[in-house]
């Protein structure tokens, strides 16, 4: 496990920022609408509750969330069905079936690069990689979590009892940080099929996946925009920005003897997973009967919390004061990723830092050009051939949260410790999805595994606090009813059982079996995803007009050809998968209109009714067009889609825009 997402995972870490007191609903008002949202199954709803007023036969949606993998990443070498197109690192001719480079393999090829004064996201290149650097075993675990299959049971209830064995093998063998001897060296510049090397349930270790990171591996530049990727974002920055930063400097000063690596990860970001040779077996099965995206991104440059918080807020949040004006957090908190005097690239102020100094930084404010980091994006963003989002984002003296730290409330609705030597933001009054539902009477609800009724000590303290963007939320947390609605995993097996599921369910498994490189595995995610999906299936109630969608948060750092749309300073970032399975997604469509994270909001919101979360969210966004040529680039940049276009409800009139 990465140093980034260990902090996420075991202690916890990612923030959320606040809104201004005049935009909250009294917490009294919302205690009735709470009540109203959580009752009844569908025969025995109040009469109050609109969950079943919709304008598709879609009434109830369920997104689950994995970690940590781009689309190329799981689909570099998928076929779809006869009559569909994709693109990915086959179709591009970047590698063959085989996994070897094909004949496009410089396409993908990566640069070492020079940043050594005022940060950058897109640095001077020196020289293309002769051969990329060695692989490292980061934070992989030497041996598996378990020592048996039925040890791995007893604590972990959310498999299929066929992946159970998989909790049990797999280790690297090799210590922490150091070379990993399972990949041979002297890799060629480009993609590598880890099929090649290990088995797909073997642990492997994590590239870097943080916000100021991601901008410099994706180098975007408008020297560098053409028709194609208007972008000008190019990709070919992922491992310079693994070896000569990776996950942050937490502060302290470059370490002697530092180089490629230091940081414990070397190329970790080039790596793919192939399923013309088995890989991905379950997503794949899926991609072939149901429908998946090719053209669905991270909503947010970096990390895991700014990802979900998006998801929930349509929106970053900021760092607050109690009234929820903007505040300014801690100095050792403050991004600034300007390279360390007589480094290349090395930042000044980033990562976690010390529990007893409070140094590291994940706080930008994003209006002011005179903080480190800020002015070189804006400059970007403003010389692009389209308008970036500028409807409110980046507010004046206001500290966004871009990294993790913990929610401002535990789980029983205590507010969290608060301070410089905390990673913890405090907490926020921002509106959310959550609160627009309850407003208009749709239920909703978050299903975290590990959660054990507030405790979040279940499945061996595996539970993601920073992965339920509503334990940020004052309005929430603070009101008995609304809180409620956290709920565990064995709570959505009961409600798929007997059809009492509410409209809106967001579900997130633990840590081990999320799919995070390093902490876990592809498979085990896959194995969580299938346990619900055939639940669903063997409700006929259930099945009827459910609509399940899995992606996961963000692409983890690695390597990805598709095309980046910047809408606004925090992203978007890189694409990564989405698989739609209902009885309104079957034929093994590849759909190739944009979205991020922000569409499963616009769904939401176009299936129910529902106004937008606030006036500046990325809900506001029209749904794309495209050209028939390119239909990855949106014509009316920024745009993102409401994921209609995921079905075939064969009516054609469901946008709004």
């Amino acid at each position: 496990m990465s140093r980034n997402k260990q902090r996420r995972k075991w202690i916890a870490t990612i923030a959320i920022g606040t809104m201004l007191a005049s935009q909250s609903t009294p917490p009294l008002a919302l205690a009735s609408e709470g009540r109203a949202a959580a009752a009844g199954s569908r025969h025995e709803r109040r009469v109050d509750d609109h969950s079943a007023e919709t304008r598709t036969p879609i009434k109830h949606v369920i997104l689950i969330i994995g970690e940590n993998r781009t689309f190329d990443h799981l689909f570099a070498t998928y076929t779809p069905p006869k009559g569909q197109t994709v693109r990915n690192l086959l179709s591009e001719g970047i590698v063959n079936a085989d996994g070897t480079p094909g004949p496009n393999f410089s396409k993908a090829q990566q640069w070492q690069a020079s940043d050594t004064t005022v940060y950058s996201p897109s640095p001077t290149k020196t020289a293309p990689y002769s051969t990329l650097p060695d692989i490292n075993t980061d934070g992989a675990p030497t041996n598996p979590p378990f020592a048996t299959a039925q040890l791995a049971e007893m604590v972990e209830p959310a498999l299929p009892v066929s992946v159970y064995p998989s909790l049990a093998d797999g280790g690297t063998g090799l210590p922490n940080r150091t070379i990993d001897t399972r990949f041979p060296s002297n890799l060629p510049n480009g993609p590598i099929d880890l099929h090649a090397s290990i088995s797909y349930d073997d642990y492997a270790s994590s590239p870097v996946h943080r916000f100021f990171q991601m901008w410099q591996q994706l180098d975007c530049s408008a020297a560098s925009s053409t028709p194609a990727n208007p972008s000008g974002c190019l990709s070919d920055l992922f491992p310079w920005v693994e070896t000569s930063v990776g996950a942050g400097s937490n502060g302290a000063p470059q370490p002697a003897g530092f180089n490629d690596e230091s940081t414990g990860e070397g190329a970790t970001a080039m790596e793919f997973y192939n399923v013309a040779k088995g890989d991905v077996p379950y997503f794949t099965q899926l991609a072939k009967q149901y429908a998946l995206s090719d053209n669905y991104h991270q909503a947010v440059m970096g990390g895991t919390g700014a990802n979900h918080l998006i998801i929930g807020f349509g929106s970053l949040v900021y760092y607050a004061d109690s009234n929820g004006n903007p505040a300014t957090p801690p100095p050792g908190q403050i991004e600034n990723p300007n390279p360390q005097p007589g480094t290349n690239n090395f930042y000044t102020q980033d990562g976690y830092g010390s529990t007893t100094t409070g140094g590291g930084g994940s706080y930008v404010d994003c209006s002011d050009q005179n903080q480190p980091g800020v002015a070189p994006i804006m400059a970007y963003l403003n010389s692009l051939p389209y308008h970036p989002f500028r409807n409110g984002d980046c507010l004046t003296n206001a500290y966004y949260l871009v990294n993790n730290y913990n929610p401002g409330y535990l789980g029983d609705g205590t507010p969290a410790p608060l301070g410089p030597t905390q990673f913890t933001i405090p907490p926020t009054r921002q509106n959310n999805l959550g609160l627009v539902l309850a407003q208009h009477h749709v239920s909703w609800r978050y299903y975290g595994e590990g959660w054990d009724g507030g405790k979040e000590d279940g499945e061996n303290g595996s539970f993601c606090n920073i992965c339920n963007p509503f334990l940020y939320s004052t309005q929430i947390m603070t009101n008995p009813a609304l809180r409620a609605n956290n709920k565990d995993i064995q709570d959505l097996y009961s409600d798929i059982q007997n059809d009492t599921l509410p409209a809106v369910s967001i579900v997130k498994p633990d840590g081990y079996l999320d799919g995070h490189p390093a902490s876990s595995k592809f498979g085990l995610f896959e194995g969580f995803c299938q346990k619900i999906i055939e639940m669903a299936q063997a409700n006929p109630k259930v099945w009827e007009d459910t609509a399940i969608m899995i992606t996961v948060d963000e692409g983890g750092g690695y390597w990805d050809s598709g095309y980046v749309q910047p809408i606004d300073f925090f992203g978007d970032g890189s694409r990564i998968p989405l698989l739609v399975v209902s009885r309104f997604s079957t034929g093994g469509r590849v759909v190739h209109t944009y979205y991020d994270h922000v569409s499963f909001d616009k769904f939401v919101e176009f299936n129910w009714g529902l106004p937008r979360i606030s006036s500046f969210s990325r809900d506001n966004l029209p749904n794309p067009v495209s050209s028939a040529s390119n239909p990855y680039v949106p014509l009316n940049q920024p745009a993102i889609g409401d994921l209609m276009d995921m079905f075939n409800f064969h009516q054609h009139e469901h946008s709004r825009d």
